[in-house]
C-alpha cells in the first residue's frame, strides 16, 4: 500500500468580487497542483468571491455569483482526479459563514469557527462563527448545484475528510493564532494532514510569526500542515504577501515567495505519512471518501526534505511588499502611471524609490517570463508593441516627478530632487508655485483688506500658519492639474495616479496640512515610521545604486514653508513637533499597541526613558503628544489611504477607529499625570533629605573619632 502523498497549496492574487478573473486563476493553479502529481489542492479564503468584498458580502449577489463560480469548478474537467479546497461565502439557514468546500463531488462544506474581527479585520460584520464543535449538519444544495452533482444534501460543520489512506482537517486563517486551535484537538483524533486556508496581510516582521506558528502546529504532535495566502492589494489599503507553505513535524518543507507579480504561484510536496504516524497513533469519525492521496508504487518518489525560511529584512520588505501593491494598484486602476511632488526629503524620495523598486519588479517578470506583467505593462503605457528592457526606462514610461518650489525653498532641496530622478529614470518637472501663492493671497487682501505676514516679518502665528498651508494646499492643486494633463501635453494618452508620501509619525502627530500633498490617490509609505524610511533609503543605495540618497538622509527634515535666514532652510520638522520621529515611534506603539491613555503611557515612559529624561520632562512630551494628536485627529477622517505596514498605524479607515473630535485638554489624565510627578519630586527630596541626614552623621561620627 502506498503511503507517499503528494499536496498542493498556492498564494493566489484574487480581487473582489472579480468573478472572471477569481474563477481563472483557481483553475490555474488546480491545473499546475495537477500537473505536479498533487492530488490534493488547498486555495486562500474566500478565494471564489475575493476576501476584500467588505459590506458586498450582505449583498445576495456575492452569494449567488459565488455559487455560479463554484458550478463551473464543478464542471471542469481541470478538478478531475484531485480533491479541491475552495473558500467562499455560503448562507445555511439563513445565517452568512466563510466556508471551505471541499470536492471530489461535495465532500463536506466547513464553516469558519473562530473569526478575525481586531484591527483591520471586521468579519463578524458579515458573518456568523459556526459554534457547534465536532456537530454536523445536512445543507441542501441549490438545485444548480444539484444539476451538477447529483446530491441533494452534504454534511455542514466541523468534521473531517477520511480517504482510504490518511486523514485531512481543516482550519482557517485566525484560528491557527487561536490559543484553542482546531488543529490541536484534531492532531489528537488522529489527523495526519492539517489545511489552513488564509487571508493574512503584511506587516513589517510579521512574516516570521506566522512561519513559526505552523511550525508549532505540528512540532508537538507531528502531522503535515498545509497553509495558502491571499497574494496582491485586493483592492484595499492591505497587502496581503502570500508566503504559502508546507511543513512536516515541525520543519518547513516546501516554501512560496512573500512578495511577487505573479497571479499564481503554487507549492506542492511530496510526503511520507508514515514520517508522521511514528509521531502517535491514529483515530478519527471522518466524512469518508473512495479516494487515495497516494499511489500504489510510490517506493523510488523522493519526498521533501527539511528547508531553511529565508526571511526578508525591514528594509527589503519595505521594498517589494508596497511596490507589488503598487503595481496591483496601478494595473487595476486603468492609468497610465504616477505623479509624486518629490520634495527632495526622505518620505518623497522613499515613495520615488518604492516605484523604481516596482520599475525593476516588472522588468524582472517580463524577463522571466511573465505573460500576463507583460499584457499589463503594455495597457498601461499605451502601445502593444512595447517590452521594458531597463527598469530606468520603464520608469520614464510611467513615472513622473515634480519639484514645487516657492520663495521658501532651498537649492539643496531642488538639487536632490533633481539628482534622484535622474538616476531612477522618472520624467522630472520643476514648477514653481510663488506666481500662483500670490494671486490666492490677493484674493484675500482685495475682500479684506489685509495682508498676512510670516513670523519673521512680525505676524501672527495664525498668519504664520496660514501662509505656510497656502502653499501646501496649492501644490495638491498644481498635482492633480499636472497629473491629469501632463500625458496629454507630451501627445500621450490616459492620466496619472498622483502618490502621496506622509510617513505614520506624521499622520499620528498630524504634523502636516489637510489637503495638502497629503491629499493624493494612494500612498505607499503612510504605514511606515521615519526611523525605518531612512534604512530603506540606505539600502536602496547599494541595491539600486543610488548615490544621490545619501545626501537626502543626511539632510535635516524640513517642509520649506517658512522663508529662508541667509538662504539656509529655519524650518525643521522634529523643532516643529516638538519630539523627534524616534521618541514619536515609541509614543505610536505604547499608544496602539499596548493600548496606553496618557497616564499609562507617562507610567511607562519614565521607566523607559529614565536615562534621558527627568518625569517631569517625560510629562511634558506626554502632555505635548495628546495635545498635537487630539488637536489634528480630525485630518485622519480624510488621510489617503495608505499601504498598511505598521501595528501602531493611526489609519481612522477601520485599523484605528477613535473619536475626531477631543476635549484637547485632557484635564483629568493630565491632573493624574502631574500628581505622579509631585509625587515623584517629594520622593526625590525625602531621599535627599535622608542622604543628607546620613552624610552629616557619618561626618560627625568621623569626627569624634579622629579626635
Amino acid at each position: 500500500m502506498g503511503r507517499k502523498v503528494t499536496v498542493a497549496t498556492c498564494s493566489l492574487n484574487q480581487w473582489a468580487l472579480d468573478f472572471d478573473g477569481n474563477l481563472q486563476r483557481i483553475l490555474t493553479s488546480i491545473e499546475v497542483a495537477k500537473s505536479r502529481g498533487a492530488k490534493y489542492r488547498l486555495g486562500p479564503e474566500l478565494e471564489v468571491s475575493g476576501y476584500g468584498c467588505a459590506d458586498h458580502f450582505y449583498e445576495s449577489d456575492t452569494l449567488l455569483h459565488s455559487l455560479q463560480v463554484l458550478k463551473k469548478l464543478l464542471e471542469s474537467p481541470v478538478t478531475q482526479d484531485i480533491i479541491c479546497d475552495v473558500g467562499m461565502p455560503i448562507m445555511h439557514h439563513n445565517v452568512r459563514y466563510n466556508c471551505r468546500v471541499v470536492f471530489l463531488r461535495i465532500l463536506l462544506i466547513r464553516p469558519k469557527m473562530q473569526m478575525a474581527n481586531y484591527g483591520n479585520y471586521r468579519e463578524l460584520r458579515w458573518f456568523s462563527p459556526w459554534s457547534r464543535s465536532r456537530q454536523v449538519e445536512e445543507y441542501f444544495l441549490p438545485r444548480m448545484i444539484q444539476e451538477v452533482t447529483g446530491q441533494e444534501t452534504v454534511p455542514f460543520g466541523d468534521c473531517v475528510l477520511s480517504t482510504k489512506d490518511t486523514c485531512i482537517g481543516s482550519e482557517m486563517c485566525a484560528e491557527l493564532w487561536n490559543p484553542r486551535s482546531p488543529h490541536i484537538d484534531m492532531s489528537l483524533d488522529g489527523v495526519e494532514i492539517f489545511t489552513n486556508s488564509s487571508a493574512s496581510h503584511h506587516e513589517l516582521r510579521k512574516a516570521d510569526q506566522r512561519v513559526s506558528l505552523v511550525k508549532s502546529a505540528t512540532t508537538k504532535s507531528g502531522g503535515i500542515y498545509l497553509y495558502a495566502n491571499q497574494r496582491g492589494c485586493d483592492g484595499d489599503r492591505l497587502y496581503y504577501d502570500g508566503c504559502c507553505m508546507v511543513a512536516i513535524n515541525g520543519d518547513i518543507v516546501a516554501q512560496g515567495a512573500q512578495f511577487s507579480l505573479d497571479d499564481v504561484e503554487v507549492v506542492t510536496a511530496t510526503l511520507d505519512l508514515e514520517d508522521v504516524r511514528s509521531y502517535r497513533g491514529e483515530l478519527c469519525q471522518p466524512v469518508k471518501v473512495d479516494f487515495s492521496l497516494s499511489s500504489g508504487d510510490d517506493v523510488f518518489l523522493p519526498t521533501h526534505q527539511p528547508i531553511t525560511w529565508q526571511f526578508h529584512t525591514p528594509e527589503e520588505e519595505i521594498s517589494l511588499g508596497p511596490a507589488c501593491w503598487l503595481w496591483d494598484y496601478l494595473r487595476r486602476s486603468g492609468q497610465a502611471g504616477f505623479l509624486l511632488p518629490l520634495s527632495g526629503g526622505v518620505d518623497s524620495s522613499s515613495t520615488a524609490c518604492i516605484v523604481h523598486s516596482m520599475c525593476v519588479l516588472v522588468c524582472q517578470a517580463v524577463q522571466d517570463g511573465n505573460v500576463q506583467v507583460l499584457r499589463d505593462v503594455r495597457r498601461v503605457v499605451g502601445d502593444e508593441a512595447y517590452c521594458p528592457q531597463r527598469p530606468k526606462e520603464l520608469c520614464g514610461r510611467v513615472f513622473t516627478t515634480c519639484y514645487m518650489a516657492s520663495e521658501n525653498s532651498s537649492e539643496g532641496t531642488r538639487g536632490r530632487a533633481k539628482d534622484l530622478a535622474a538616476q531612477i529614470g522618472s520624467a522630472h518637472l520643476n514648477i514653481n508655485i510663488d506666481l500662483a501663492v500670490k494671486g490666492m493671497l490677493g484674493v484675500f487682501s482685495m475682500v479684506t483688506g489685509k495682508l498676512p505676514q510670516f513670523r519673521a516679518s512680525g505676524g501672527s502665528v495664525r498668519e504664520n500658519l496660514a501662509l505656510q498651508n497656502v502653499q501646501a494646499r496649492i501644490r495638491m492643486v498644481l498635482a492633480y492639474l499636472f497629473a491629469q494633463l501632463s500625458l496629454w501635453a507630451r501627445g500621450k494618452p490616459g492620466g496619472l495616479l498622483v502618490l502621496g508620501s506622509a510617513n505614520v509619525d506624521e499622520s499620528l502627530t498630524g504634523y502636516f496640512t489637510k489637503y495638502d500633498c497629503s491629499s493624493a490617490d494612494v500612498n505607499p509609505i503612510g504605514g511606515i515610521s521615519k526611523t525605518d524610511l531612512k534604512s530603506f533609503l540606505l539600502y536602496c543605495v547599494d541595491q539600486f545604486q543610488l548615490p544621490a540618497l545619501t545626501g537626502i538622509v543626511a539632510a535635516p527634515p524640513t517642509a520649506e514653508l517658512e522663508p529662508l535666514t541667509d538662504g539656509q532652510v529655519s524650518q525643521t520638522d522634529e523643532a516643529d513637533m516638538g519630539m523627534t520621529y524616534s521618541e514619536l515611534s515609541v509614543i505610536g506603539r505604547l499608544r496602539k499597541i499596548s493600548k496606553c491613555g496618557p497616564y499609562s503611557m507617562f507610567c511607562k515612559l519614565i521607566h523607559m526613558w529614565k536615562e534621558a529624561f527627568s518625569p517631569s520632562e517625560v510629562a511634558q512630551k506626554v502632555k505635548h503628544f495628546f495635545r498635537m494628536y487630539s488637536v489634528n485627529r480630525h485630518k485622519m477622517t480624510t488621510v489617503t489611504p495608505s499601504y498598511h505596514a505598521e501595528s501602531y498605524s493611526p489609519d481612522d479607515n477601520r485599523f484605528d477607529l477613535r473619536p475626531f473630535l477631543y476635549n484637547t485638554r485632557w484635564t483629568w489624565q493630565f491632573r493624574c499625570i502631574d500628581n505622579e510627578v509631585v509625587i515623584n519630586a517629594e520622593d526625590i527630596n525625602r531621599d535627599v533629605q535622608v542622604i543628607l541626614y546620613f552624610s552629616h552623621l557619618i561626618f560627625f561620627w568621623s569626627l569624634l573619632h579622629s579626635m
